[in-house]
C-alpha cells in the first residue's frame, strides 16, 4: 500500500504532494514500482496534529481521488479517512477501501457507511486522538488488550454486514516505542484472530528513535522492521517508499518457498 499523503503537516511527507503534476508523478512511480493499493490522506494523523475541518478534508482528497481515477482508472484507492462522509464521497468518487484510523471509534456512523457502500474496511487500533495519543499511553497487557479491541469490533462490522475487514494494530498511535516493539515481536497473536494484519511502520518514530536519526533517513530500518512484520504475519505493508518493500515482499517470499 503506497502512501499518498496531501496534507501540508505530516511528519514525513506533508506537502511533497500538492500539485496535479506531482500528484501524477508519485503514483505513476509508486504503481510502476508494484504498489497494490494507494492511500490518499487529507488528514495528518501524527501525534499532535492540528484539527482539520470536514470541508477542509474534502476539499484535499476528492480532487485528488478524481485526478488519480482520471489518469489511473484501474488502480485500487483507498480513502484514509475517519470520517463517514468523507469516505462516503470519496468512494462515490472512485476509491473502493476505506482506512480508518479510529475503527468507527470517532465517527459512530463511519462502520454503517462501510456497510452501505459495500466496501472493504480496514479498522486500526488507536489510544485517543492525535491530539491526545501520545500523551502518557498506557496499557496493563498491550497485546492481549489490542487483540480484545479487534474481537469485538469485526463481531461488530460482521454484524453489520461488512464482509470483507483487514486490521492494523496501530504502530505509534497511542504507543510508546516499547509498545511498538511488543506489537511487533507477538503479531502473530493478531494473525490469530483470522483477519488480514496491516503493518504501517514506515520511517516511524519507532524507527528513528532507538537509531538516533530522522524520519528522512530511517528507509533502511523501515525495510528491516517491514521483513519483521511479514515474517511475523503481516499480509500487507502500508509504506512510503514501495520499490523498497516491493523488494522486500520479492526476497521474502523467496524465503517462504525455499
Amino acid at each position: 500500500m503506497g502512501i499518498l499523503n496531501v496534507t501540508p503537516d505530516s511528519f514525513y511527507d506533508g506537502g511533497k504532494f500538492n500539485d496535479p503534476t506531482q500528484i501524477v508523478y508519485q503514483v505513476q512511480s509508486m504503481l510502476d514500482h508494484g504498489a497494490t493499493f494507494i492511500d490518499v490522506g487529507g488528514y495528518s494523523s501524527r501525534p499532535g496534529a492540528d484539527t482539520v475541518s470536514e470541508k477542509e478534508e474534502l476539499n484535499r482528497v476528492i480532487p485528488v481521488i478524481k485526478l488519480i481515477v482520471e489518469n489511473f482508472p484501474k488502480t485500487l484507492i483507498s480513502i484514509d479517512t475517519f470520517r463517514s462522509r468523507v469516505a462516503y464521497k470519496a468512494v462515490e468518487s472512485g476509491a473502493c477501501i476505506v482506512n480508518d484510523i479510529s475503527a468507527g471509534n470517532i465517527d459512530d456512523a463511519m462502520m454503517h457507511t462501510v456497510a452501505e457502500m459495500k466496501v472493504p474496511y480496514i479498522m486500526m487500533h488507536m489510544q485517543g486522538t492525535p491530539q491526545t495519543m501520545q500523551v502518557q499511553p498506557e496499557y496493563k497487557q498491550i497485546v492481549s488488550e489490542i487483540v480484545a479491541f479487534f474481537e469485538k469490533k469485526l463481531e461488530k462490522a460482521t454484524s453489520l454486514g461488512i464482509e470483507e475487514m483487514v486490521i492494523d494494530p496501530g504502530f505509534g498511535f497511542g504507543k510508546t516505542v516499547t509498545h511498538n516493539y511488543e506489537i511487533l515481536q507477538n503479531l502473530s497473536e493478531l494473525v490469530a484472530i483470522g483477519a488480514p494484519v496491516l503493518a504501517g511502520i514506515s520511517r516511524k518514530s519507532m524507527i528513528y528513535k532507538p537509531l538516533n536519526t530522522t524520519p528522512e533517513k530511517a528507509l533502511n530500518g523501515t525495510t528491516a522492521l517491514n521483513m519483521a512484520a511479514l515474517m511475523n504475519g503481516a499480509r500487507i505493508l502500508r509504506v512510503h517508499d514501495v520499490k523498497e518493500a516491493k523488494e522486500t515482499i520479492t526476497l521474502f517470499n523467496k524465503l517462504q518457498s525455499s
